[in-house]
């Protein structure tokens, strides 16, 4: 994997996904004709009925977009006086239960629950932590914080705060201000300086400061970091990610690994990510869940041809290999075609 990692010949020209939020490389689109009701009449025909119609739910909720989902949310609700994620939950179990309520759940809010359950409950999940902050543009993030407050009353990085400590505590609440610098113009000096900076504070000396490391990799622009990466690795013959492999451990080197890998690419980094949850004993299903629902209408194009280049199989076969049911069916759908 370093050796993909390592290649940042075509970094410099290629687009930021942490930057740009279009949703021209998703899988899922709007629905030419959608009509709210008609969808609300044949969901409640397939929850209704004797035994839930699951072939129904998939075939709705990811055929159309989640502005869409809340359209048919609003409709349920006022033709049945319930709400759409209540009976999804009465009615379905598992991780299937838990793709078709991301589904209908709006994306901010989504995010929001996952940094809640990722923070409740019997010891932290740094590693969801750790993806999403790392690859959320700054307009997610302040997305995120918003439906936040809205729903727990309290500031995203007061919670964080008490959950969470050390050098990683410090890093992830400056990316959680979505704060990052998003200037496009890029100072070829100023790229220089940091890479030496970065170098006299990991390579170069005896201890890491890793608040060197920190500063520069929270608030500097993408097109300015790639930049930086390009002269670190002019400079010490290494990448910066090897370099942070090498100094650092723990949480700490992972979020300022996928920071890196984020500034490289997006997509590949949640291409990694969907490997890593279905290879090994066993398949992570919410990260699954996160990333198929979180990003299939943003860059599910792009993060398919990741997986292909990076894995020499497509993220279409795997996922059929990996996952069975309905549950299954409806990661095939959002991924879209086979490569």
């Amino acid at each position: 994997m370093a050796n993909v990692w390592g290649d940042l010949d075509l970094l410099l020209d290629s687009p930021s996904s942490l930057t740009v939020t279009s949703t021209a490389r998703g899988t899922i689109k709007e629905k030419a004709g959608f009509k709210a009701a008609e969808d609300v009449v044949a969901l409640r025909k397939a929850i209704e009925g004797i035994g839930t119609t699951e072939k129904t739910l998939v075939e709705v909720l990811t055929g159309r977009s989640n502005a869409q989902r809340q359209l048919i949310c609003k409709a349920y609700q006022e033709a049945t006086n319930r709400t759409l994620v209540d009976d999804l939950k009465g009615d379905t179990h598992g991780d299937f239960e838990d793709l078709l309520v991301a589904l209908v759940t709006p994306p901010a809010l989504f995010d929001c629950h996952e940094v809640i359950r990722a923070t409740k409950g019997a010891g932290t999940t740094e590693e969801t932590l750790t993806e999403i902050f790392a690859s959320r543009s700054n307009k997610q993030i302040k997305a995120l914080s918003d439906a936040y407050l809205t729903e727990t009353g309290r500031a995203m990085t007061h919670d964080l705060k008490s959950e969470i400590s050390g050098d990683y505590a410090t890093t992830l609440l400056i990316l959680a201000e979505g704060k990052r610098d998003e200037s496009t113009n890029v100072d070829p000096a100023k790229a220089k300086v940091d890479a030496k900076a970065l170098y006299e504070a990991g390579e170069k000396k005896w201890g890491t400061d890793e608040s060197k490391f920190i500063d520069i990799l929270c608030h500097r622009s993408v097109p300015q970091l790639r930049q930086t990466l390009v002269e670190y690795k002019a400079l010490s013959n290494k990448t910066l990610q090897e370099s942070i492999e090498r100094e650092m451990s723990g949480n700490l080197e992972d979020l300022l690994v996928a920071i890196v890998k984020c500034v490289k690419s997006v997509p590949a980094y949640l291409a990694e990510r969907l490997f890593k949850s279905m290879k090994g004993v066993g398949t992570t299903e919410s990260t699954m869940t996160r990333i198929m629902v979180g990003r299939s209408e943003m860059d599910m194009l792009d993060i398919r041809a990741e997986f292909k280049k990076l894995f020499g199989c497509s993220l279409y076969s795997t996922i059929k290999s990996d996952t069975a049911g309905s549950y299954g069916q409806a990661l095939l759908k959002l991924c879209g075609e086979d490569d």
